[in-house]
């Protein structure tokens, strides 16, 4: 499944650069991107997808086609020794005073004990290393009337929905059920007061906690809805998006156009692009 997409018409394809890379958690790095100038900030979960060159590419060859089917055509019919790589990833914070974007990458192996490349680009980056930027605009668009907000998401959602609450109003209620690796990759946001957020971390869960997104998954069934008519955003890994969607609208009585999901990844198949 792809993102829904409120997708900007005046976009355009940049080459950023590293600033600065930190690691800032067990499970993330955080990088800085410069370039970026005239990027506008949309709030909630904004979104880009980023392009990384592959091992033994000199330079990035980006689409010049902008539309969103169009440039992806374009990116496919590119032999695979000239195209680079390309993920999807939500824009942590943007400061559009000094044109920069940070990017959180999360870290963590496939089932063969590998990186991928985006996570070995964020490790390895330095100062200068170039990387393509384009705009994808936002996902979290409630289009219905709703009470409370229900989010529900992985260590890949935690920017995204780090963002969406931010942009809550203060008058806003709701829950936020987030799972993480570890204890320490907990993050600080900007929630309104009525938002009740649940962590849930991977490692200390007894036993084997399966496929990541599952001890979500099960803390969503365990939850009491609350009163009135609810928006969900369920994001992560594809099991627990679509797991979720399901418990919503079967034990809930959820209408299924109140409930965003998406699968931004799927465990023990990494993407091929």
């Amino acid at each position: 499944m792809g993102r829904k997409k409120n997708t900007p018409t005046d976009r355009q394809f940049t080459l950023a650069h590293v600033r600065q890379r930190e690691h800032i958690s067990p499970s993330f790095v955080r990088l800085t991107l410069g370039g970026l100038e005239d990027l506008v900030p949309r709030g909630h979960d904004h979104w880009c997808r980023l392009f990384f060159a592959r091992e033994g590419q000199d330079a990035l060859q980006l689409p010049t086609r902008t539309s969103e089917i169009g440039w992806y055509l374009q990116y496919l019919a590119t032999p695979k020794v000239r195209r680079p790589w390309v993920r999807a990833y939500t824009v942590r914070e943007v400061r559009p005073d000094v044109g920069e974007v940070d990017i959180d990458f999360v870290i963590h192996q496939d089932d063969a004990g590998g990186l991928g490349p985006a996570a070995k680009f964020a490790l390895a980056a330095n100062p200068g290393d170039r990387v393509g930027f384009l705009d994808q605009g936002i996902a979290f668009s409630p289009d219905h009337p709703h009470d409370w907000t229900l989010l529900v998401g992985d260590e890949t959602a935690l920017p995204a929905l780090a963002g969406i609450s931010a942009e809550l109003p203060q008058t806003a209620r709701g829950i936020a059920i987030i799972e993480v690796p570890t204890a320490g990759d907990r993050q600080e946001f900007q929630v309104p007061p009525a938002m009740d957020v649940r962590w849930i971390h991977r490692d200390e869960a007894a036993g084997d906690t399966g496929r990541p997104g599952q001890l979500a998954l099960a803390a969503l069934k365990e939850t009491a809805p609350l009163d009135g008519a609810v928006h969900a955003h369920l994001i992560g890994e594809s099991g627990l998006a679509t797991g979720a969607r399901r418990h919503l609208v079967q034990e809930w009585g959820v209408p299924k156009s109140h409930v965003d999901f998406v699968g931004y990844w799927r465990h023990g198949r990494p993407a091929t692009t």
